[in-house]
């Protein structure tokens, strides 16, 4: 690692403890901030920037937070970030990862390529190959593969619904190598798109989504393909979904309708709708009551 990443790292770190005994104090934990930053140093070890996967010279990487401590395996979370298909990074989302920390869950934090490296379907393909990377490297890291949670916002918690749901059939795994099982135990979306066709065009039409699809002649068809609503179905694991009634960017209708189609098919499902909430910038109580939603649900399905 050279002198600029371990700069990003430590400054990352910093974030992290400070992060921990903010939320510490708002959820009435007894410790102090400095309390927290003995804990997590001690707790936790920081992999950053492996490479997961390589396509067409791009070098996908992600972070790991490994608990330090007991014999594991440990309950993961694999978080992947927003930003339209088009932006964002996984740096920008390390302070979401602390109620995770909290909880004593491992970490994996997921970068893929964005719209101006490759148009859809690349970022499907490389949050599930992340995936493949979890489950293979599961011993080295002490993650417990039965009970892989994937989480995201936005575009992150389209790419979660997507990762955690695709069907096999759908033929994109193609670019993942091996014969490994991908499937995990809860997902837990916040505010993600379920169907990009109605992003394309309409009085939903946004240019994240345009921008994503590119000049296809077939973008349709595509966009269906990297639907979550296209594979909804039967045997799917539990899903939790967070989303404001005034989202402008990513419709509430979009949550509404996927969750309909989960009751319908006896999936197990959860949707918590924020009142007057936009695009995430919940309040603090917002976050809190999420905050306790999701520990709830994942205690449910027997992930803590």
């Amino acid at each position: 690692m050279n002198d600029k990443s371990l700069g990003r790292l430590t400054k990352l770190v910093g974030l992290l403890i400070l992060a921990a005994g903010t939320v510490g104090a708002q959820a009435g934990s007894s410790n102090s901030t400095e309390d927290w930053a003995a804990l997590i140093g001690n707790r936790y070890s920081i992999h950053s920037n492996l490479t997961y996967k390589v396509a067409a010279g791009y070098e996908a990487k992600l972070d790991v937070y490994a608990p330090r401590r007991g014999e594991g395996p440990f309950s993961t979370v694999m978080n992947i970030h927003g930003g339209g298909w088009t932006g964002g990074t996984k740096e920008a989302l390390a302070l979401r990862l602390m109620p995770y920390l909290q909880m004593g869950l491992a970490v994996v934090n997921v970068e893929y390529r964005l719209a101006r490296i490759s148009l859809a379907p690349a970022a499907v393909q490389d949050c599930r190959c992340a995936l493949q990377w979890v489950i293979r490297n599961a011993e080295t890291y002490k993650f417990d593969t039965a009970r892989i949670v994937v989480t995201g916002s936005s575009a992150g918690g389209h790419l979660s619904l997507m990762t955690g749901i695709l069907d096999p059939s759908a033929g994109l795994d193609d670019e993942c190598p091996g014969n490994e099982k991908l499937a995990v135990a809860a997902i837990v979306n916040f505010y993600g798109i379920t169907d990009v066709v109605d992003l394309l065009d309409g009085p939903h039409r946004q240019t994240y989504a345009v921008a994503w699809l590119g000049g296809m002649e077939n973008r349709e068809a595509v966009a269906r393909r990297v639907s979550p609503l296209t594979y909804v179905r039967e045997g799917l694991p539990p899903i939790l979904t967070i989303h404001g009634d005034a989202d402008t960017i990513v419709p509430y209708v979009h949550a509404t309708r996927m969750h309909q189609e989960l009751d319908r098919l006896r999936v197990p499902n959860q949707l918590l709708t924020i009142p007057g909430g936009k695009h995430g910038g919940f309040t603090d109580e917002q976050t809190l009551q999420i905050d306790r939603v999701i520990r709830a649900f994942l205690t449910k399905h027997d992930i803590l």
